[in-house]
Order: C-alpha cells, then sequence, then structure tokens
C-alpha cells in the first residue's frame, strides 16, 4: 500500500492508517454529539460496538477500498443513531417501537417472580444488584428496574417519588 518493504508497510499502514480512522471517528463524535457513545438505549450500545469493530477493520486495511468501507459504515452508523435519537424525541410511537420498555423487577422490598421469568434475569442476578448498590434490607429497596440498556438500577432509601417510574412497566401475577 504505501512501501514495497513488507515490514515496513505494515507499520507504517498501523501507524496512518490507526491514525486516520482514529481522526475520523472523532470527527464524526463531534458532529453528530455527545450521545454518540452514551449507553442510553440498545441501539446505543450496538452502535458503539459496531464502531469499534469497523475502526478495528479499517486500522488493518490493506488497500484504500477496504480502508473507505468502514470509515464510511462508522459515518452511516453513528448518523442512523443520530436520526433513530431524533426520531425518538420528536414522537412517542417512534420511541415504543424501536425502545424497549424499562421493568420494574422489585418494589417496596417484593420480588416480582413473573417479571424476573420475563424479563430472563436470574433472582440470584437481582440479589447481587442489591449488594452492589449497598442495599442493607429488602425493606429499604424502593425499586430495582431493569432499564432499556439491560442495566438493573436499585432504588433504595425511605420514599421514593411515582415521577422516577414514570414509563417503567410492571409484570405481576
Amino acid at each position: 500500500m504505501f512501501f514495497e518493504n513488507v515490514p515496513l508497510d505494515i507499520v507504517a499502514r498501523a501507524m496512518l492508517l490507526s491514525s486516520i480512522a482514529l481522526i475520523w471517528v472523532i470527527f464524526v463524535v463531534r458532529v453528530i454529539g455527545l450521545r454518540t457513545f452514551s449507553k442510553m438505549t440498545a441501539f446505543d450500545f450496538v452502535a458503539t460496538i459496531a464502531t469499534g469493530s469497523l475502526l478495528a477493520g479499517a486500522c488493518q486495511a490493506t488497500t484504500w477500498p477496504e480502508f473507505a468501507q468502514p470509515t464510511l459504515a462508522i459515518s452511516a452508523l453513528l448518523g442512523a443513531q443520530f436520526v433513530i435519537a431524533r426520531g425518538r424525541q420528536a414522537s412517542d410511537r417512534f420511541e415504543q417501537t424501536v425502545q424497549n420498555e424499562p421493568v420494574i423487577l422489585m418494589r417496596d422490598g417484593q420480588i416480582f417472580d413473573d417479571a424476573l421469568r420475563e424479563t430472563r434475569v436470574a433472582r440470584a442476578d437481582l440479589i447481587a444488584k442489591l449488594r452492589e448498590a449497598n442495599a442493607m434490607r429488602f425493606s429499604d429497596v424502593r425499586a430495582v428496574v431493569l432499564e432499556t440498556t439491560g442495566d438493573i438500577s436499585v432504588l433504595h432509601g425511605d420514599e421514593l417519588e411515582d415521577r422516577i417510574l414514570e414509563g417503567v412497566r410492571e409484570i405481576t401475577a
């Protein structure tokens, strides 16, 4: 691609292509915005992982077309993420179509076994999250929510405003 000498060409490609690709990702992220690498939705998470994979592919390219395809794909992927984020802001119906609903797994010290079963969350994983959140007693836990990203939020303390659980689905028997 750059030099006839194979070892020198490998080093030159690694240095130059990885630098160009990284600068390209930074540029696209600056244009699209800070939310690009957030983990707010499942699509955001997938876009982040895919961007990393495409960046690796660009860095390993042996021809210019092999370099151009993943760098352009990064732009398309992050552009699609931007469009989806705007669509979610503009339309509740669109948001419901592309977004998973958060689900309550536990409320006021009571574990919802039906919710655990439907979301395929093991009871042991829920309890591990309670420990991670420094919950000392089940009775102190106001709510545990499986978020749209797959993260589990543990809300504990004396009081919980209902507004905090706005848009969260409750599955009970």
